[in-house]
This record gives C-alpha cells, structure tokens and sequence, in this order.
C-alpha cells in the first residue's frame, strides 16, 4: 500500500493560469488577431474565475485556435513560451512539494483542465511522469484538430478522468493508504472531496471559505517566494 499525490497546475504548482497565459503570448507574437482574442479569452479567463465558464465552448476555442498552425509550427512556437513565460514561473516552493511526495514512493500526476499540449512540457519540466488533460484530437499526421476528445478535464471533469486513468493503471482510489489532491479552485471541489487529504493551495476565496468550513488544511505555497 503507498500513497497517491494529485496536483491541479494552474495557480497551484505556477502562480499563473498557463492557458490563459498562451494565449496571452499568442497575441503578443502577433501569431493571432490580438484584439479579437485578447477580449474573447479575457472573457473566458473571468468566466473560469467566476465559476461560470462552459468548459466545452472554452475548450473549442482553444484548441480551434491550435488547429489554426501545423503540429511543428506549434511545437516552435511552445518552446518559445516554456523559455519566456513558464521557466520563470517554476518556483522551487513547487519543486520542494512535489519532491515530498517523490521521496515517500508516493504515485505523482498532474490533473488539469487545461489541454495536453499546452501542459505536456510544462508537467515534463516539473517532473511529473503522469498527466491528465484536456484531451485534443489529432489526425494522422499528428495535428490538432480542434475536436475535444472524451469529456473536459474540469469540476467533475477531473473524477471522470482520474477513474479513467486508475483502471488503466489496474488501481483504484482505495487501493492507496493516502490520498492527496492540491488545488486552488472551488471549481475542484468534486476531487477535493474524493481524496482522503484534500488540500486547497493558494487557495481563492470561495475554496477558502470552502476549506475553512470542512477543516481542510490550507498551503500557501508561493507567499514566500
């Protein structure tokens, strides 16, 4: 029996949402119409703080934009925003809390709602094997579509696709002495409340106040970087 560490990403393991941050840095590099973007995905961004974003008609923006560019255009272009915008972000607060876990033997995934593509090398760079993400189709030539595949990665999303993962593995969330789930958002509460050590992390205030009520621990893992 050993123990299993989930971690949502955004504003949990970086102090930055990395979708929205993509999309930031698509405008500035000019590689979409800024204006148009920049307000639609601003909108979203308030949506998801809000609680209120439809995960499928944001993702369908996401990943339509990805399909606007060849798989090697875009692999260019992530190298680029790893080295500009997500390199900085990797504060060793994170670093030191995932290497906790490493160090007990425990299982280490990543569940995000944000797609695999823009958070594969991000979870590479953090040294997390295991990822669970927004799920993108590609075609025989390994481009993006634009197509969601399977059900959003987000809310209870994110219990759908760690069940999923689990099986595969041959393992249920039972099967572990310990579970821990760390997450920033109240949209995580249906994970949260599955796992055996829910601990909300630089937590907003609706998951706060959430955590205060049920006696979760609260980590502030960025207040001292």
């Amino acid at each position: 029996m050993r123990n299993i560490a989930l971690f949502d990403l955004d504003h949990t393991l970086i102090p930055i949402d990395s979708d929205y941050e993509w999309g930031q840095f698509l405008c500035r590099i000019g590689a979409v119409d800024a204006d148009a973007f920049a307000r639609r995905n601003a909108d979203f961004f308030a949506q998801y703080q809000a609680g209120t974003l439809d995960p499928v008609e944001y993702l369908e923006f996401a990943l339509g934009t990805l399909a606007q560019f060849p798989r090697a255009k875009l692999d260019e272009l992530h190298q680029q925003f790893m080295q500009e915008v997500i390199t900085p972000t990797l504060l060793p607060a994170a670093h030191d809390l995932i290497k906790k876990h490493q160090d007990q033997g425990d299982l280490i995934a990543i569940i995000t709602a944000t797609n695999r593509f823009v958070t594969a090398p991000i979870a590479i760079a953090l040294g997390v094997e295991h990822l669970m993400a927004a799920e993108p189709e590609l075609d025989a030539n390994g481009n993006i579509t634009g197509k969601l595949l399977g059900v959003p990665s987000s809310g209870a999303g994110k219990v759908v696709h760690l069940q999923d993962w689990l099986v595969k593995q041959k393992l249920q969330l039972s099967d572990f002495t310990h579970s821990y789930f760390y997450s920033d958002s109240q949209n995580d509460i249906p994970l949260l409340e599955r796992v055996s050590h829910p601990v909300a992390t630089n937590p907003n205030a609706k998951l706060s106040a959430h955590a205060l009520a049920k006696g979760w621990p609260q980590l502030h893992l960025f207040d001292k970087q």
